[in-house]
Parts: structure tokens; sequence; C-alpha cells
């Protein structure tokens, strides 16, 4: 239980780097980070994330007891699963930093466009998780198949919270 904790921490703490590094503003009240846009690269941000991505595959195998038939089995499915993931992530943070860029000048239109795309985020991550679980069923067994399904949204949400409080709300 100690490793999983530590590895989420690192997952997390690797995810609060990544809203920053984006530009956008913390909440009122909350410390002011020295790292400004300008010293932050997109090449940066995918280092972050690649390191993400690792933490959070070790979580899993530390998890998961896979016997080494499973192992074989599962991670090709998990690659592709978290390949497909990551497409999802990339478009979620494109949103976040064209949020970030129209912050102080949001029109309502472009609310409801950014509500409009984390449902769109959100739905197409249930949509993959739910494409995905028959290919993770002729893999392993399914009660850890609900473990990973379990764990990986735990850790997402998790990871999701982080950056959200580093987001303030659209100011009406």
């Amino acid at each position: 239980m100690k490793k999983i904790n530590t590895l989420i921490v690192s997952v997390l703490a690797a995810a609060c780097t990544v809203a920053p590094a984006i530009g956008v503003a913390a909440p009122a009240g909350a410390p002011s980070s020295s790292v400004t846009r300008q010293q932050i690269t997109d090449q940066e941000i995918q280092l972050m994330r690649e390191d993400i991505r690792a933490k959070r595959r070790q979580v899993v195998a530390a998890n998961i007891p896979l016997t080494t038939e499973e192992s074989a089995k599962f991670w090709p499915v998990y690659d592709q699963y978290i390949a497909e993931a990551v497409k999802i992530y990339d478009a979620r943070l494109e949103r976040v930093k064209a949020y970030a860029a129209n912050y102080t000048t949001m029109t309502d239109q472009q609310a409801t466009d950014h509500v409009t795309k984390l449902f769109e985020a959100d739905k197409a991550m249930i949509d993959l998780r739910s494409k995905y679980m028959a290919n993770f069923e002729k893999a392993i067994p399914k009660k850890k198949v609900a473990m990973f399904v379990q764990m990986d949204r735990r850790i997402q949400m998790m990871i999701d919270l982080q950056i959200a409080s580093l987001i303030p709300l659209i100011n009406p």
C-alpha cells in the first residue's frame, strides 16, 4: 500500500507541474509559481507527460497481480489503450492552453465552447474505456480488468483534480 501511495504522489507531483507550465493562472490566494510560460517549452511539457505515463504504468504494474502469461497479453493491450488515451489527453491539453490564452477576454460563446469540449473529452474517455473492456478481458480475468479500470479511473481523477485546482473558474 505504501508503494501505491508513493507512486501516486509522484504522478500527482508531475501532473501539478503541467498546469503552471502551460501558463494557466493560479486561483486567487494560491502561492505564485516562479515558472513562467516563457520558461517552459512544449518539449518540456512533453517530457513531464511521458514521466506521468511511466509512473502510471509503474502503479499498474505494482498493483495488478499478473502471471507471466497474463503480462504477455495485458501490456500490449495497455500500450494500445494508452496510445489512444494520449490523443484525448492531447486534445484536453490544447483546450487548457486555449482557455489560458482567452481567460481574461473570454466571450460567452468561448465559455460555452469550453464546457462543451470538457463534456466531449469526458465522453471520449468513457467511450475509450468501454471499447477496451473486451480487449482487456481477452488478456486477463474479468476481476483483474475491473481492478485495472478502477485504478486507471482513480489515477486520472486525481491528476484531473490536481490540474483543475490550478485552473481558475471562468470569471462571469
